[in-house]
């Protein structure tokens, strides 16, 4: 069967894709590994209408709404290899051979690579976070550690004093000049330029090279993040963001090849439900009108 779209990865900005598409009567299939980046946290928060609710709920339920459309087929497996071909693209999975279609939908997200540090990969999303806006709240206005990865670790440190007390850990990574000095004093975040040696306890108190342990409610930090290797067999135009390449797209979200799309963390250096389920309604009817006009 030759599909109008081939959405790979559905979470998500994937779902939200196809439900476009699925109500504009297209053959949708939607191929997926199940591995959606927040799949360690317990809630998320921030997405209208769903506040508070499990993330495996918000993704179940789309799935369920999704799948209620005939002109859909969902496929539980892992893309290896994608392709241009003559009037379209085909995708290669690991178990279940390959699949052809018009236009090809990237929504796969990307992967956290995590600062090398004891006790941070097991606390992520429980107590270690990327996001204010989708953790911040619950920690009550506590004490709240940023870990710094990069000297990005700046934006963090001045945004979340709002949501409690906070400490800048420099571990070694960056000084803060003169002027950001001053901009952390205002807002009333302490430094500690110490080396941190792991995170431990019941929530995420920060041990220092000098023994000293500084209790914390949570600790924030930015991850470098990688997309798929799919876009670059497809010869994707790729831009830089914060924390890693991402994928180029114009305001279709139509990539530098035309007929493929990308919604999600792979294109947009964010990571939040709100704003992935947005993205995947912009790509969805942008690759729709892309099939209308040929």
């Amino acid at each position: 069967m030759l599909y109008d779209v081939i959405i790979v990865g559905g979470s998500y900005a994937g779902l939200s894709a196809g439900l476009q598409l699925a109500r504009a009567r297209r053959k949708v299939l939607v191929i997926d590994a199940g591995q959606r980046r927040n799949r360690f946290a317990a809630t998320s928060h921030g997405f209208l209408g769903q506040d508070g609710q499990a993330p495996d709920v918000i993704a179940a339920e789309g799935r369920s709404q999704l799948m209620e459309y005939p002109t859909v087929t969902w496929v539980q497996d892992s893309v290896v290899q994608a392709a241009v071909e003559q009037g379209g693209f085909s995708v290669r999975t690991q178990c279940n051979g390959e699949f052809q279609a018009k236009r090809l939908m990237l929504a796969t997200g990307v992967v956290d690579e995590l600062p090398a540090i004891e006790g941070v990969k097991e606390r992520w999303g429980t107590r270690v976070f990327h996001c204010p806006y989708c953790h911040g709240y619950e920690l009550d206005q506590g004490r709240i550690g940023v870990l710094a990865a990069s000297p990005l670790a700046m934006h963090h440190a001045l945004m979340l004093p709002d949501w409690g007390t906070t400490t800048l850990f420099t571990n070694g990574v960056f000084t803060p000049d003169a002027e950001q000095q001053a901009q952390l004093d205002r807002r009333g975040v302490t430094v500690e330029p110490g080396g941190v040696v792991r995170l431990s306890g019941e929530r995420a108190d920060v041990e220092l090279v000098d023994g000293r342990v500084i209790p914390l409610d949570g600790v924030f930090t930015m991850s470098r993040t990688h997309i798929s290797p799919l876009a670059q067999q497809l010869g994707c135009e790729l831009a830089d963001g914060p924390t890693g390449a991402y994928l180029h797209t114009n305001e279709t979200r139509q990539t530098s090849v035309a007929g493929v799309f990308a919604c999600g963390d792979t294109s947009l250096a964010a990571g939040s439900v709100a704003l992935a389920v947005a993205e995947g309604v912009r790509a969805g009817v942008g690759a729709h009108f892309s099939l209308i006009s040929g």
